[in-house]
């Protein structure tokens, strides 16, 4: 266990639970003890939930799947937007669409309309306009773009979802668990730990400590993606090593066959002299 790591985790007020009374009995296996009527979370238990989720999320984005960041409660969006952009993943800042992953089709069909507002808000098209409609066009612009630029690059089913709180982003891990995707959650101790498949428990309240963990899942996607990275220069390394040593096995074959042709050559003429002699 890193000394750095627990204390970065104690400055962030990761270990501050929700109020007693508040409590989610499913988390008892995760929380120390409790002060001033207020539930301390085991630091030992976020530390192993955190470098398991790390190992997960960066195995899967070395297999160069996506990782989709949900988080759109008021202490989140910022950090969940900074840190997916960050590390080139999509992202859910604002507000979870229903069917996002369910009904994947239909909301990546909302994409073109998206691209044909930018398309006219961009160009002189918006001045032939009415007013009424200009206002009208702007308003579906922001209330589209609030909603589906953070999954505009997301042209196929994440592999994996890092959620901030289950309990706010209960639709989000309930499309998530029918297809079958992973989840990572940030859980408080008022939260149900069966609904997720890796838990970090931690305050999902605090902003510092929602910053640090979705700083350490961003820095481990980064880290993934570095591996695939090196695995593609290691196989272009190994074709340009193997082109290397099939040109001088060719250039040895032609060169015995040159030799084998021009041994030939200097013997056909005295033979062909020898028969042509006793005729003249």
């Amino acid at each position: 266990m890193s000394n750095t790591l627990v204390q970065d985790l104690i400055d962030a007020g990761v270990h501050f639970g929700h109020r007693v009374s508040r409590w989610n009995p499913k988390m008892s296996r995760y929380i120390y003890g409790k002060k001033n009527q207020v539930h301390i979370i085991d630091i030992r238990e976020t530390v192993r939930g955190l470098l398991t989720a790390k190992k997960y999320v960066a195995q899967i984005a070395s297999g160069g799947s996506l990782i989709l960041f949900v988080g759109t409660k008021r202490q989140a969006g910022a950090a969940v937007e900074r840190e997916a952009v960050r590390c080139g993943m999509p992202f859910v800042s604002q507000r979870w669409l229903g069917g996002a992953l369910t009904n994947f089709r239909t909301i990546r069909s909302r994409m073109s309309r998206l691209e044909e507002l930018e398309e006219i808000r961009s160009g002189d098209q918006l001045a032939s306009y009415s007013k009424k409609m200009q206002s009208s066009l702007n308003r579906e612009y922001r209330k589209m773009f609030r909603n589906l630029n953070g999954i505009r690059a997301m042209n196929r089913l994440p592999e994996c979802l890092v959620v901030i709180d289950p309990n706010k982003e209960r639709n989000a891990i309930r499309e998530a668990r029918a297809l079958g995707i992973t989840t990572v959650s940030l859980i408080d101790s008022n939260c149900d730990p069966d609904l997720v498949d890796i838990p970090i428990p931690g305050n999902d309240d605090g902003i510092r400590s929602i910053e640090l963990i979705m700083s350490h899942m961003a820095d481990a996607v980064i880290a993934g993606a570095k591996n695939i990275v090196a695995k593609n220069e290691g196989k272009d390394a190994g074709k340009a090593q193997e082109a290397a040593d099939e040109a001088p096995a060719t250039e040895s074959v032609e060169a015995v066959a040159d030799s084998e042709s021009s041994v030939e050559s200097p013997g056909e003429t005295p033979v062909a002299e020898t028969v042509s002699d006793p005729a003249s």
